[in-house]
């Protein structure tokens, strides 16, 4: 008897392929995938391994690229399920060539290469541009809630964390005290009991803290000359203060870190967090007293009446989550969820163009950073043409970014100055931009390009999140949740131009 042949019982029979890759039509997803990918610039992955021959072989990385897009395609993204699918899925046993990388494995290819997955959005973008599915037209922004991979139980204040750490430290000495009995445990080493070791160790421990003292010096007087009075404007003392916490977010976004496992890391994490906090606060408070005192002296005309005294809490206010620090708790669509607020821009083929995480609620301050990472997403994916309108719903008004982007990037804005949900005029909204952009959406070509917004962006959050049952994050930390954000949208970009170009071959 043939060895493919399998007897289904006495009067029927069937024969398999006797090739795996034979089970899947030609014109199957995962065929897609893999064309898709090398297709792709995976320099950046590649350069992570080394190619001198020591170590224990990798599987490899366009294979994994592989695997972690067509599991996001298919909606699977625990690292448990795709190991699972290796083993009993035809699709995902032809991509792996019949190997079944183990979970480990699996999410940590996707922790190392955090970065580089991220940026794989701009390349298939650009297949997308390529197969003329990116192109001028109106773009729509908007973001979502999506729910973090933590608690809102876990929200705790500064003096909650401090009594957890306490108790710890306690717990510690009692160890310390039955561990190492009537010695005290902290002895000095062998190399620090003479003089002359104790100095030689001094001396390079303090030319070490000298070396930090005047970076940190330095850092700080490039903290201070960081205002802009004239960017900020004659807003008072909670302006100053906003833009203290903009900086603090710029910072946190340039040297984030992954959240520690243990629930110990993670609590001096939180508090680290709360303490960089008040001390963004005081910093903004400081800076603004300076520039009062400076106008006192120098121009009084532009002055302004006194101000309330403001001083800064002697301890952090506020609460931070121990579980997942960079989340906040937000007003999601019917409840307050503790998560992050997703942001995407999307053009009128439901092409996602850009594809960002903040940890701000309000939708207020993002209408400017969602166009410049659009317009710089379309730059690197070899797009020309700007689009030819921005829209966005209420959430959005920003007098001072809509004023950015059309006389600095020549896009025209529309933005309702009132929420759907409102009857009539928001109230002291009257006159001025608010009438004019208010006539603009009532016209025929207002009405037109406004419409957009609704057939664009919002079909692609909805199938997201209700047929995608994408509700909630996986990873932790803000740029574990970017990356994680941009591979959901780019698997969404791949199955469009996966049907657009079935489509074409019909």
């Amino acid at each position: 008897m043939p060895q493919n042949f399998i007897e289904c019982d006495r009067e029927q029979a069937f024969l398999l392929p006797p090739s795996l890759r034979d089970w899947l039509a030609e014109d199957h997803l995962a065929w897609f995938v893999l064309e898709t990918v090398a297709r792709l610039d995976l320099e950046g992955l590649f350069a992570a391994y080394r190619a001198d021959g020591h170590g224990r072989a990798a599987y490899d990385p366009s294979m994994m690229v592989s695997l972690v897009l067509y599991a996001y395609c298919t909606n699977v993204r625990s690292s448990r399920a795709i190991e699972r699918h290796c083993r009993e899925d035809v699709a995902y046993r032809v991509i792996t060539a019949n190997l079944v990388p183990d979970h480990a494995t699996i999410a940590r290819f996707q922790v190392r290469h955090q970065q580089a997955l991220a940026d794989l959005f701009t390349s298939v973008l650009r297949l997308c541009a390529t197969a003329g599915l990116v192109g001028s037209g109106v773009v729509a922004v908007d973001g979502t809630k999506v729910t973090a991979s933590a608690s809102s139980d876990s929200n705790v204040d500064f003096d909650r964390i401090a009594r957890e750490i306490i108790a710890e430290t306690i717990a510690t000495d009692e160890a310390e005290d039955e561990q190492h009995g009537d010695a005290r445990g902290d002895e000095l080493p062998p190399e620090l009991q003479t003089e002359a070791g104790r100095r030689e160790w001094l001396a390079r421990e303090l030319a070490g803290d000298q070396a930090e003292n005047e970076l940190g010096d330095s850092a700080a007087a490039e903290l201070t000359d960081g205002f802009d009075a004239e960017r900020i404007g004659p807003n008072g003392r909670r302006a100053w203060l906003r833009e203290a916490h903009r900086q603090l977010e710029q910072q946190r976004w340039r040297s984030a870190e992954s959240i520690p496992r243990s629930r110990a890391d993670r609590l001096r994490f939180a508090v680290r967090c709360l303490e960089d906090e008040l001390a963004s606060e005081s910093r903004g408070n400081s800076a603004y007293e300076a520039m009062r005192e400076q106008r006192r002296l120098h121009d009084k005309r532009r002055l302004g009446g006194p101000t309330k005294p403001h001083t800064p809490p002697p301890i952090p206010a506020g609460e931070v989550n121990v579980t997942d620090p960079d989340s906040r708790r937000m007003k999601g669509n019917r409840r307050y969820i503790q998560g992050y607020n997703a942001q995407a821009v999307v053009n009128e083929q439901q092409i996602v163009i850009a594809a960002e995480i903040t940890t701000a609620a309000a939708d207020f301050s993002q209408l400017r950073p969602m166009i410049a990472s659009a317009l710089d997403e379309l730059e690197h994916a070899g797009v020309s043409n700007k689009p030819s309108a921005v829209v966005a719903d209420a959430q959005y008004w920003n007098e001072q970014h809509m004023d950015d982007l059309t006389p600095g990037h020549g896009l025209p804005v529309l933005v309702p100055p009132d929420g759907g949900k409102r009857e009539g005029e928001r109230p002291g909204w009257t006159g001025g931009r608010f009438s004019f952009m208010r006539r603009v959406l009532a016209s025929d070509l207002g009405k037109e390009l406004y419409r957009k917004r609704q057939q664009s962006i919002e079909p692609v959050f909805g199938h997201t999140k209700h047929n995608r049952q994408f509700y909630r994050f996986n990873h932790r930390g803000r740029h574990a949740v970017r990356t994680e954000w941009r591979l959901i949208l780019m698997s969404h970009n791949i199955t469009k131009l996966h049907r657009h170009q079935a489509a074409l071959a019909a």
